[in-house]
């Protein structure tokens, strides 16, 4: 695969890496993390960048968690569905 390289300013942060990922997602990823960013200090004025960057990752991460489990749940449900029409096709 050929990987492009990336330069971004991300929360006052430049970081340049190589990534095969689609440019516009990476956008509204970086978008995505500047505005929850900006909401936790908002909440937080007087806490460390590293703190607040530490409340943004377990956000994330719980999104995620969630994210999965939906999608676990939704599968479960289409392979019942699945399991229904075959019993019901023989």
């Amino acid at each position: 695969m050929n990987m492009q390289t990336y330069s971004l300013d991300v929360l006052g942060l430049d970081i340049s890496f190589k990534a095969d990922a689609d440019p516009d997602r990476l956008e509204q990823a970086k978008m995505m993390l500047e505005d929850r960013f900006a909401v936790l200090k908002q909440h937080g004025r007087n806490i460390t960048k590293e703190r607040l960057l530490t409340f943004l990752a377990l956000a994330l991460a719980d999104d995620l968690i969630e994210s999965q489990d939906e999608l676990a749940k939704t599968s479960r449900k289409i392979q019942r569905i699945l399991e229904q029409i075959d019993s019901n096709v023989m």
